[in-house]
């Protein structure tokens, strides 16, 4: 699509006097998506950039993290798109298995129904009812948030064609003997009644008690100590360490398990710890993925000893009792038969929780579906070791090996309803058929599929590659695998990411997901916590967007984003960013209202003044500045550069200065406003990725033409005029030494003061005209006392203060801040004057005192100068 230069039916070419975010971003996000902007076209011969939404939970909605991520997605692809890239942003969202049950069974339980009621059909025919009324709002919050997705492309991972692909893998890897069925300790949670993995698991240091237990009597005793009391009713041995003397004589002897009347060997194993403890390990292998090791080594018998809702199965007394119950009920048993040892309460330790109930997870010994990881996983850490594949910031790749290097085999099924069932059958003499998604299912009598649905991350770890049509060779395969970039949070790194990774490189001939991996942090409120309903400090960005508008939450969130790194966020830098918005409203609106334009070329050098050059030579320095940092993902850089650009540089400077021309009239008015008209041209184009609604109506009204979002980025032309640049900054040196002195002395802002000025032999006479005017500078008259003389970039200002200042109060006030600043100066020379000092000093404390001389001696240099300026008493 190429930039339209055609006057446009909307907005008006007029701007309203105050910018309101809610009566334009709704209207211009639907023109938007109407034209077609946001479409990808596989046909397309630009070059590809591509990529994919983390696809949000289908019972998500919109949270501050999603527009954090979001923000930062949609001004790279912008930016791409204005550069002449064929840009896909694939939107889509996840079918969330444990998530989405749990919803629905809630919702039954309402109506004092279970999914058993219904069975399981009946159950997934309930959840697609809800996943079309309720599940996907956050699709229209993304479209308040201004997300450029290409909507015609939405995928859901439960979907038909995701369904092929997820069936196409299992049969792959199942045929190249990479999937497997295994009795194993996995982590059950009792309340979601189904496996979880290991990255599933949250840890957390709860209070809990640590008990020490006899087993067996006099020499043939072993005390062991444990916080889980009940599962000593499934312990099947002792262990020690092969060298530990202390129990050299019981090993591979029988002592008695207290409360049971059964006897267990005593083993040696390599695992124990002879230093911790009492150097004796209770083992449990049906409860324990430790004790399940050892159990292997061994050849001890797996008893377990409860069911999957955690109760007690075994042992009469006990038998029925919920896990907690039976653990006090135990420890009293064991008190009574006076086996305790020693009792510690309360004990913290960490403990596992599901990290969609927060039940305390249990280790069980489960039949389940499992990856072979380790080739998967070595060819993951080999596409970033190999340059493949870039991790950005680059910090972040030791945590990522961390992970691949020492991947576990992946528990990938899951005891729910919900999800994509395991393309599995079980024959009546026990054969096991996986079918692929153009095989026929085994008929007849006695055959049954595999109940378990697989692992959410399963699907959605095909992501990349799925929502373009693998397994079938489609034109937008073709063109848009792999990704440019995946934009994620560091937090799924191992969910998420690492899992694409194996699949993508395994499926894809080696051709990994995406080139490089852009890692970012999570939101967290102003004073760095993390944000929770429980804390009371959670925010609902849509109570922002309808406050300050979408561009200014947006703004706020790219101002933030420093790779790697969490972001702190409060609604004080929201209306903030607000003000930016308006800042940049008010000043185009100046603009136009004063001839500014991009008709006809732009002036030559020699045809502008010396303020028209500066904002030029910084412009394209800006233009510079902005295109590395995108390159870099330095967000924060990048915005913190183009909000100091516009509002410091081209509203409060440029525009100030320019006034005088403008209210001029003549030639000067209109080459500076061809220069404005292109300051601002350019100035938009630069913010429009992150702040696209406001920057697209100020700019259509500006040019004429049809759409930033179709327009070209701007590239730096190379002007540069460094002689310009220093004759400005002298001239704001002037500006800013006057200005500080006028608020030392209260006056008002708009306060007028005579004042003679002394430019002669500088560059600055020039700006006579603008200085006087920023200034409120009178010209002096026939009865001026120079009250004040602030010498300043090789330039005098005299002030006539009569009557408007106390002069002896000045001059104390003066001479007390040059003792500070004398003070500061022999502190620093004395640090900097001990050898002893510097000798152990960082560089960068060093450097601190260097900066704070400096500051001293400036400041003494000013000082000294206005108490000269002062009249004598």
């Amino acid at each position: 699509m190429t930039e339209n230069t055609q006057t446009p039916s909307s907005p008006d070419s007029e701007l309203p006097t105050q910018y309101a975010p809610a009566e334009v971003e709704g209207k211009l996000y639907e023109r938007w998506v109407e034209r077609g902007y946001f479409d990808a076209d596989a046909k397309s011969e630009k070059p590809p950039y591509t990529i994919v939404i983390p696809p949000p939970n289908v019972t998500g909605s919109l949270h501050l993290g999603h527009a954090f991520e979001h923000t930062l997605i949609d001004a790279l692809t912008r930016r791409k798109r204005m550069q002449g890239y064929e840009t896909l942003w694939q939107p889509g969202m996840d079918h969330a298995g444990i998530a989405t049950q749990n919803v629905v069974e809630r919702e039954l339980a309402k109506e004092g129904k279970s999914r058993h009621d219904l069975g399981r059909e009946a159950f997934v025919e309930r959840v697609w009812q809800w996943k079309g009324e309720s599940g996907g709002q956050i699709s229209g919050q993304m479209r308040r948030l201004g997300d450029g997705v290409d909507w015609s492309r939405e995928r859901f991972t439960m979907d038909e064609g995701l369904s092929e692909a997820v069936q196409t893998i299992f049969k792959k890897l199942y045929d190249d003997e990479l999937i497997y069925r295994a009795e194993r300790i996995i982590n059950w949670c009792p309340r979601c009644l189904t496996a979880i993995s290991d990255i599933e698991v949250e840890y957390q240091d709860d209070d809990g008690e640590l008990v020490s237990i006899r087993y067996g009597d006099g020499d043939a005793s072993i005390v062991v100590a444990t916080t889980r009391a009940e599962t000593m009713l499934g312990d099947t041995a002792v262990a020690v360490h092969p060298d530990d003397e202390r129990y050299a004589h019981l090993v591979g002897t029988e002592i008695e398990l207290p409360l049971t009347g059964r006897r267990i060997p005593v083993v040696a194993d390599e695992h124990v710890d002879p230093e911790f403890g009492t150097g004796a390990v209770k083992v449990t292998p049906a409860h324990d993925p430790n004790d399940f090791e050892i159990g292997q080594r061994h050849g001890l018998p797996n008893l377990a000893v409860m069911d999957e809702h955690a109760v007690i199965t075994v042992h009469g007394p006990f038998q029925g009792l919920d896990r907690l119950e039976a653990r006090s009920a135990i420890v009293a048993a064991l008190r009574a038969d006076g086996r305790i040892v020693a009792e510690k309460r309360p004990y913290s330790h960490s403990v596992g929780h599901c990290s969609r109930c927060k039940t305390t997870i249990e280790p069980r010994l489960s039949m389940q579906w499992w990856v072979k990881v380790g080739p998967l996983a070595k060819a993951a850490g080999d596409a970033v070791r190999d340059g493949k594949v870039k991790i950005h910031p680059q910090e972040m790749e030791k945590r990522y090996f961390d992970w691949v290097d020492n991947l576990h085999d992946w528990c990938i099924s899951r005891q729910l309803w919900w999800g994509h069932r395991i393309p599995v059958w079980y024959g009546p003499a026990g054969e096991v058929v996986c079918v692929g998604p153009d095989e026929q299912p085994p008929a007849g009598e006695g055959w049954t599929q595999d109940t378990d649905v697989l692992d959410t991350w399963f699907s959605s770890g095909l992501w990349p590659f799925s929502t373009l049509g693998w397994p079938r060779q489609t034109e937008s395969l073709a063109k848009f695998y792999p990704n440019s970039v995946l934009v994620t949070g560091y937090d799924i790194l191992f969910f998420w990411v690492a899992r694409m990774m194996m699949f993508g490189l395994y499926a894809m001939d080696g051709t990994p997901p995406f080139h490089t991996i852009a890692l970012h942090g999570m939101v967290r409120d102003q004073f760095g916590k993390k944000m929770s309903k429980s804390f009371g400090n959670a925010v609902n960005p849509l109570d922002w967007m309808d406050k300050y508008g979408s561009d200014a939450v947006r703004f706020t969130l790219a101002r933030g984003a420093n790779p790697g790194v969490d972001v702190p966020i409060g609604e004080d830098w929201v209306q903030a960013s607000r003000n930016f918005a308006n800042k940049i409203w008010n000043a185009t609106r100046f603009a136009l209202m004063n001839g500014a334009t991009i008709e006809g070329e732009l002036p030559a050098p020699e045809e502008m003044s010396a303020t028209d050059r500066w904002i030029l030579s910084r412009l394209n320095k800006t233009v510079a500045q902005v295109d590395a940092f995108y390159e870099d993902y330095q967000f924060s850089k990048l915005s913190e550069a183009l909000y100091h650009f516009a509002w410091d540089e081209v509203f409060d400077w440029y525009v100030e200065l320019s006034k005088t021309t403008f209210f001029a009239g003549g030639e000067g008015a209109r080459v500076s406003g061809r220069v404005l008209g292109e300051v601002l041209d350019v100035t938009l184009r630069l913010l429009h990725p992150v702040v696209p609604f406001v920057t697209e109506t100020l700019w259509t009204t500006l040019t004429g033409r049809e759409s930033l979002v179709i327009a070209e980025w701007p590239s730096d032309s190379g002007f540069r005029d460094e002689a310009a640049e220093a004759e400005i900054e002298n001239l704001q040196a002037v500006v800013t030494e006057v200005r500080r002195f006028r608020a030392d002395q209260g006056l008002q802002p708009g306060q007028k003061v005579p004042a003679r000025l002394d430019l002669a032999g500088t560059a600055l006479a020039a700006h006579e005209g603008a200085i006087r005017q920023m200034l409120r500078l009178q010209p002096e008259g026939d009865d001026f006392n120079a009250t004040a003389t602030l010498p300043v970039a090789g330039a005098k200002v005299a002030l006539d203060l009569s009557g408007t200042i106390d002069v002896a109060a000045e001059r104390k006030r003066l001479t007390k801040d040059l003792g500070a600043a004398e003070k500061e100066k022999q502190q620093a020379q004395a640090k900097l004057g001990n050898e002893a000092f510097l000798a152990k000093a960082p560089d960068n404390v060093v450097d601190k005192i260097k900066g704070r001389l400096a500051k001293a001696e400036a400041d003494i240099a000013r000082i000294q100068a206005q108490l000269d300026g002062l009249p004598q008493a």
